[in-house]
């Protein structure tokens, strides 16, 4: 498993794929809340090939938006990743606003 300190988290896939329903999964990590909403590119981004589904446990400030097909995670201190049997668990802490 692999932590990283940061505000939020886009996770998107890359186009196409294989037949066998495995995909490439990008996750942009940011310092700033909506990184969608901001022109600054992403401290990092992820690449995990492989990937048959995304899982998001215990997170609560979570959205998806059409338009991009985006999820974007908000309110985040860290964010833990981890990959196995073609599943990426994403797993972390929030501090919400009250």
């Amino acid at each position: 498993m692999k932590t990283y300190k940061v505000k939020s988290i886009t996770v998107s896939k890359k186009p196409g794929g294989k037949e066998d329903n495995l995909r490439t999964a990008f996750i942009g990590l940011f310092q700033e809340n909506n990184p969608h909403l901001i022109a600054k590119p992403p401290l990092k981004v992820i690449e995990i090939k492989d990937v048959e589904k995304v899982r998001l446990r215990d997170l609560r400030n979570v959205s998806f938006y059409l338009v991009g097909n985006d999820i974007v995670i908000n309110d985040l201190t860290e964010i833990n990743l981890d990959y196995k049997d073609y599943i990426l668990t994403l797993t972390g802490k929030q501090k919400l606003p009250e």
